[in-house]
């Protein structure tokens, strides 16, 4: 299996729309961070979203992904959600909804933001989603086991997904005790790190990661959803310890 960084920054992206700041100015493609997103490929070639954000359209066009199998939604951010409307063009090709799976608050959000989508009588260009709920227990979908990790986000509960042995948190400031269990020696963590200082109400900082780095113990650390505030890609790369690295949009790891 494989894990592709279809997006790697903050709600605002980056660059931040009107901001100078050397992050924001960068001709290193490695700083320019498409809404947090990632795609998993089983090794039977089945296409597995992890959320489906403002900039889905161009991150599959420029990735040349041209089907989806499932979509897991962390939560209902709209940086997380609001690109749904853009899979059309993979339903109509199919010719059947696209499931979705989610906590019953998410698809209920879903069902909100996008009623056309779930109408009784559909106008024939909407999208048709197939909800499904799902809660912090293992489940199984295209023959493989997936296991929700529960993570608070400042006041709400979001979803992580591990796979095999390696796990994919985004936007959690805590990780109760219970769910670090299901984190420990990981061959691969990915966890959401919006800056490297000053502590933020609802996401991790650089200083909580390698806490849990240390904690947890995996082979291999990734940190996404990174704003501007972060630094240059190739100078704080090289400065975060060994076993932690920065991802970066189009970043493949096999697991």
């Amino acid at each position: 299996m494989k894990l592709k960084f279809l997006g790697t920054g903050t709600s605002q992206g980056v660059p931040v729309i009107g901001c100078s700041c050397e992050v924001c100015l960068s001709k290193n493609p490695k700083d320019k961070r498409f809404r947090a997103s990632a795609l998993v490929t089983t090794d039977e070639n089945k296409k597995i979203l992890i959320d489906c954000g403002p900039d889905f359209r161009q991150q599959m066009l420029v990735n040349q992904e041209n089907n989806l199998d499932i979509a897991l939604l962390t939560h209902e951010h709209n940086d997380h959600v609001i690109g749904l409307d853009d899979m059309r063009p993979l339903i109509f090709k199919s010719g059947q909804n696209m499931p979705l799976y989610s906590s019953e608050r998410v698809g209920n959000e879903v069902k909100n933001r996008f009623p056309y989508a779930f109408a009784d009588e559909r106008y024939p260009g909407a999208p048709a989603f197939d909800l499904h709920t799902i809660d912090d227990k293992p489940f199984e979908v295209l023959d493989i086991e997936i296991t929700p990790i529960e993570v608070i986000h400042y006041k709400i509960t979001v979803f992580g997904y591990k796979f095999k042995n390696l796990a994919y948190i985004t936007d959690a400031g805590f990780i109760s005790e219970t769910e670090k269990q299901k984190l420990k020696n990981l061959d691969v963590l990915i966890l959401n790190c919006i800056r490297k200082f000053e502590p933020h109400p609802a996401h991790f900082i650089l200083e909580d990661v390698i806490n849990l780095f240390e904690e947890l113990k995996p082979k291999k650390l990734f940190l996404t959803h990174l704003s501007h505030h972060f630094g240059l890609h190739d100078i704080e790369d090289k400065l975060l310890p060994e076993g932690i690295d920065l991802s970066y949009d189009g970043l493949e790891i096999n697991f």
